[in-house]
């Protein structure tokens, strides 16, 4: 992907903004024209009172004075409220559109996203680009305002003085900010990725740091950790060093340009001009100093917004039908099947036909690699099958759209995932609007109601990160409470019940069939369950 095509979905990306985009660059004009008029004005006044003048003649002048030293510090204030309210409002929406663009793709396109970078680019990369709006485009639209200002200040002063500052004016704010930019633009991006890995190692020395420990790896994993830190410090120093010189050099371009305009402005100017001149053009540089060090990181605004489009542009997922669909019947039907997860890797399911009728409650049983889970992912549509046909209630799936599909069925994982939040509202992301009544229900059905009395804070228990403060099987007693919760007509409980004991096991199935009358259950497993409860049984093999 392009800088250009980057940097052009960047700037698509603030057309929702650009009232506040304008409204806060024409602040910042009025501020820094109201900093030009107190230096030019303070100089007249200065220049002209040394010519003992009437005070009449200095009377607009003085006033002139203390207006725009108000103004100035009102303006300043009112520009960086606005510009700031608009870099947090841009920062929500770009996290909100990274997250919808995202959330479809999962897990197909995430499959072999480390989870470590994916928080980079949802934290790190969309924090980076603030930097875009708030050192790029604003200020470059506020330089072109002040350029045009100053073309017609100097210009009704003298042409040639007005040519000879549109020439620094366009060293100042062009040319050293794209030699800036080109000359930072490799040491951003390499920042930036080695900003990602070190999060991405980070995380996985925090989530086995037992492991590096009980091997004895744990100094050979600090030393890599360090010397992958002193890689991004090398970088940022090479970046800090640029942004020296290019201070360096818009400060000499300043007072060049002064003592031009001076030696231009001698022998063609009133002797009273000399110093406003000199003053404004002083003033004017404030909003041309800050565009060299800005361009310098604009690489890394790109490449973290190019992490951003890499990833949510995607061609796995399916576009959603354009109507929604109300099956008469909830039949599942496996036609000629075919599947594999990657054009290199070998087919997972071959010619598969099975049919599961509506209210059957059917265990799928299976070494490890046959492709059960595979039946699952492509029943809710996590991946899109190859060959063949899925039909449900006699309706092809691709006919549903994921999130009309997902509504008509119910998965718990092997491994559940819990939030770091109450075991009720753990439960509730299932149905908002659940009754206490049937909180209390579903609890009792798998199992937790004596856990829950015993609780201090009963269902307003924090449960913490992923569920941690409950034991393996009071977590899958959650997320099949939390399935039963859904009221959705189709249940799947792939390995669910592997963390309880034989017997809780046999008595919460049993359970979970009785409150399943007349709705399917599809049991994935290695072993045949206990007991007759269900009514078929498919032994998978490769």
């Amino acid at each position: 992907m392009t800088d250009w095509r980057v940097f052009k979905h960047l700037v698509r990306l603030l057309t929702p903004f650009r009232r506040s985009i304008l409204a806060a660059v024409f602040l910042g004009f009025l501020t820094i024209g109201s900093s030009m008029a107190l230096m030019g004005t303070s100089a007249w006044l200065i220049a002209k009172a040394a010519l003992h003048p009437s005070i009449a003649e200095l009377n607009l002048a003085i006033v002139g004075v203390r207006f725009f030293g108000i103004s100035r510090g009102l303006l300043r204030y009112l520009e960086r409220l606005t510009s700031h309210h608009v870099t947090f409002r841009l920062l929500k929406n770009l996290r909100v559109w990274f997250y919808q663009q995202l959330e479809p793709l999962a897990p197909a396109r995430l499959i072999n996203q480390h989870s470590g970078d994916l928080l980079t680019r949802v934290v790190h990369d969309i924090d980076t680009l603030q930097n875009f709006y708030l050192r790029v485009v604003a200020p470059s639209l506020v330089a072109v305002g002040i350029t045009i200002a100053m073309l017609i200040f100097a210009g009704g002063l003298d042409l040639i003085v007005a040519l000879a500052l549109l020439l620094f004016l366009i060293v100042s704010g062009v040319i050293l900010p794209i030699v800036a930019w080109q000359s930072g633009k490799k040491q951003g991006q390499t920042a930036v990725q080695i900003r990602a890995n070190l999060n991405i190692e980070l995380l996985d020395g925090v989530q086995g740091m037992a492991e590096l420990l009980i091997f004895g790896q744990a100094q050979s994993y600090f030393a890599k950790i360090q010397t992958r830190n002193q890689d991004l410090i090398r970088q940022q120093h090479g970046l800090a060093h640029r942004s020296i010189l290019q201070s360096g050099l818009g400060n000499f371009l300043v007072w060049l340009s002064i003592g031009v305009l001076l030696w231009l402005g001698i022998p063609r100017l009133d002797e009273i001009m000399l110093a406003p001149l000199a003053l404004v053009t002083m003033a004017c540089y404030e909003a041309f100093l800050p565009l060299g060090s800005a361009f310098q990181n604009l690489g890394s605004s790109i490449e973290a917004g190019r992490r951003l489009m890499m990833l949510v542009e995607s061609d796995l997922s399916s576009p959603d039908p354009a109507s929604a669909l109300s099956p008469s019947n909830f039949d599942i039907t496996f036609k000629h099947v075919g599947f594999q997860y990657g054009p290199d890797e070998p087919a997972v399911l071959r010619d598969l036909n099975l049919s599961i009728p509506q209210g059957t409650h059917i265990a799928i049983l299976g070494p490890s690699g046959v492709g059960k889970s595979t039946l699952i992912n492509l029943l809710v549509r996590f991946w899109d099958y190859q060959a063949g046909e899925i039909q449900l209630g006699g309706h092809a799936l691709h006919d549903y759209s994921p999130e009309a599909l997902r509504d008509l069925i119910a998965v718990v994982p092997q491994n559940p995932h819990l939030f770091n939040a109450t075991i009720r509202e753990n439960l509730l992301l299932a149905q908002p609007k659940a009754t206490e009544e049937q909180l209390e229900t579903v609890v009792k059905i798998v199992g937790l109601d004596n856990l829950i009395a015993s609780l201090p804070e009963g269902l307003d228990t924090w449960v913490g990160e992923l569920g941690h403060t409950l034991s393996a099987g009071e977590r899958q007693r959650v997320a099949i409470a939390r399935a039963m919760l859904k009221n959705a007509p189709i249940l799947v409980l792939d390995e669910a019940t592997t963390n309880l004991d034989a017997v809780s096991q046999q008595n919460l199935l049993k359970t979970v069939q009785l409150e399943m009358e007349g709705r399917t259950i599809i049991f994935i497993t290695h072993e045949a369950p206990k007991g007759s409860w269900m009514t078929t049984v498919i032994r998978a093999e490769t």
